[in-house]
């Protein structure tokens, strides 16, 4: 299997109550929506051993005896694994009046004895109000309708409880509050690679935050996805991000499962060997025995099919979108560890945006192309007040031609005339330039030459964590002009005008790039040195 799973399973299994759950489930539950609707459920090899890492405890004599071994569990598959199916037979048993789901103690030979949970609270949260409809909170709803156990419950569009009352599953969309998640026994998090927006991602924190507050509901957390892009920060992209960390040594935390296949890069998929292969090795053996791979391999042959789109829904591969103007996984892999001296001869670029949105001031070093924002301000509230004002940016670039030797400054005006004119008054006008971004032809070019460099690895960078949002949110936005070898220009855009998914140093780093070019095509750009006064006696 090509993927990630942390921690690796144990050579010597730990106790679970898995297999008391999936009897409850295969009993009582059945599938959600679609053409098994209202069957039996059936749970295949993947999704039974999924379930029986998430349910593993403390084996009797430890200290912890009883108690969950992981707090989050995350489950990463491609589209059409019936994930949605996974969590929603895992909520059914946290629901359940007799759900195996908490250890009660051990039996004599050293197993698990499972018991429900008292007054369990159960948030499903959703990325829209419309995706509760279509994933696991629906397939709940049925189950609770239509299975062996229908006359447990008192299901509803917004709640499920049990028909004594006691505990009850709940449908979250768009932005839970902290109180949504107070008293959670079990949660889980629908397609989290499409929770990207800050009260989103605040939400998801502070309901992880929530988990602790019933620790004798011994409570946890689930979420269950598919590939996303990466850069845009999701949810999913976080959980990834940790899980690496854990994977490579680089923080512990014993609490934390999580789940990843994909297809591997060594697959040839413009041959139709290499297509199925993939497709297969994302699937997994038991996904796959029942898959039509036929069919998804021909929607991979289709004219318009965004082929971005279909490696990470299909394959499972976090691969930048189409749309994206630059590639996130190639630009992580541009930092270095690097500090460049003052007074090294350097570029910048300024752009930005005076009120309501970002403004920042990039930096390029001459010689080696490493690249480090100098400053940058971001109006991450939305605030409608907000304001750059003339001291701080005068403030970095005032600082910046003290401190090293900049050859050229390219800036883009507009909103900030009168400082660039200033800037040019007292630095002077051959280093001090505007370079308007508007301009179609000029602005492709030097975009082209941006992105070339980031392929080649011509430009390395410091690794900022800001300067990397921008690049990851810019959007390609086509120019309708074509440079003199019939080469269609692009520039760089927001996903949408009132996005805070800020640009501005991605802008601004294209600026000072195509400042180093333009100084290494002039040349006599290396470092001056000091001058020394010799005094003769």
């Amino acid at each position: 299997m090509t993927g990630l799973i942390v921690p690796p399973y144990d050579e010597e299994p730990w106790p679970t109550l898995g297999p008391q759950v999936v009897d409850l489930i295969e009993a009582a539950a059945t599938f959600g929506p679609g053409d098994l609707r209202g069957e039996p459920a059936v749970i295949d090899d993947e999704k039974r051993a999924l379930i029986y890492r998430a349910y593993e405890v403390y084996p009797k004599g430890h200290p912890r005896a009883g108690k969950r071994r992981f707090k989050r569990v995350a489950v990463s598959t491609r589209k059409g694994t019936a994930k949605t199916e996974l969590a929603a037979w895992i909520g059914f048993a946290e629901l359940h009046p007799d759900g195996p789901v908490r250890c009660d103690g051990f039996d004599a030979h050293g197993e698990p004895v499972g018991r429900p949970v008292r007054d369990p609270y159960i948030p499903m949260v959703a990325y829209t109000e419309e995706q509760t409809e279509e994933l696991a909170y629906a397939a709940l709803l049925v189950m609770c309708q239509e299975g062996a156990d229908g006359d447990l419950f008192d299901a509803g569009l917004e709640r499920i409880t049990r028909i004594n009352g006691d505990g009850k599953a709940v449908a979250l969309a768009g932005s839970p509050n902290a109180r949504d998640g107070a008293r959670t026994s079990f949660q889980h998090f629908d397609e989290p690679h499409r929770m990207t927006s800050p009260r989103l991602l605040g939400a998801h924190q502070t309901m992880l935050q929530n988990i602790p507050k019933r620790p004798m509901a011994d409570p946890w957390s689930l979420s269950t996805t598919t590939a996303g892009v990466p850069g845009e920060g999701s949810v999913a992209e976080v959980e990834k991000g940790y899980a690496e960390k854990i994977a490579e040594g680089r923080t512990k935390d014993a609490t934390f499962f999580f789940f990843h296949r994909e297809a591997s890069p060594s697959h040839d998929l413009d041959t139709e060997g290499g297509l199925r292969a993939a497709i297969v090795e994302a699937s997994g053996p038991a996904v796959a025995a029942w898959s039509d791979i036929d069919s998804i391999m021909s929607l991979f042959h289709q004219d318009d099919t965004d082929r971005s789109y279909f490696e990470r829904v299909w394959l499972n591969r976090w691969v930048a979108s189409s749309r994206q103007a630059f590639d996130p996984v190639r630009w992580a892999d541009l930092e270095i560890s690097e500090v460049i001296p003052h007074g090294e001869p350097i570029t910048l670029g300024f752009d930005g945006a005076r009120w309501r949105d970002a403004c920042g001031l990039m930096a390029t070093h001459i010689e080696t192309g490493f690249q480090w924002p100098l400053a940058w301000w971001e109006n991450v509230d939305g605030d409608e007040d907000w304001e750059v004002s003339d001291e701080q940016v005068d403030g970095a670039f005032a600082e910046a031609m003290e401190l090293y030797q900049v050859r050229m400054a390219y800036n883009d005006p507009p909103r900030f005339e009168a400082n660039v004119a200033r800037w040019a008054g007292r630095w002077g006008e051959k280093r001090v330039l505007e370079w308007y971004t508007n301009r179609p032809v000029q602005i492709g070019k030097a975009m082209r030459a941006f992105a070339t460099a980031q392929r080649t690895g011509a430009l390395t960078h410091d690794g900022n964590e800001a300067y990397a949002r921008h690049i990851a949110n810019a959007r390609k936005g086509d120019l309708r002009v074509r440079d003199d070898d019939e080469t269609p220009l692009w520039t760089i855009y927001k996903e949408r005008p009132d996005s805070v998914k800020f640009i501005d140093l991605a802008m601004a780093g294209c600026l000072s790039w195509q400042a180093r070019l333009d100084v290494l095509a002039k040349g006599s750009w290396e470092k001056k040195p000091k001058s020394t006064m010799i005094i003769l006696r």
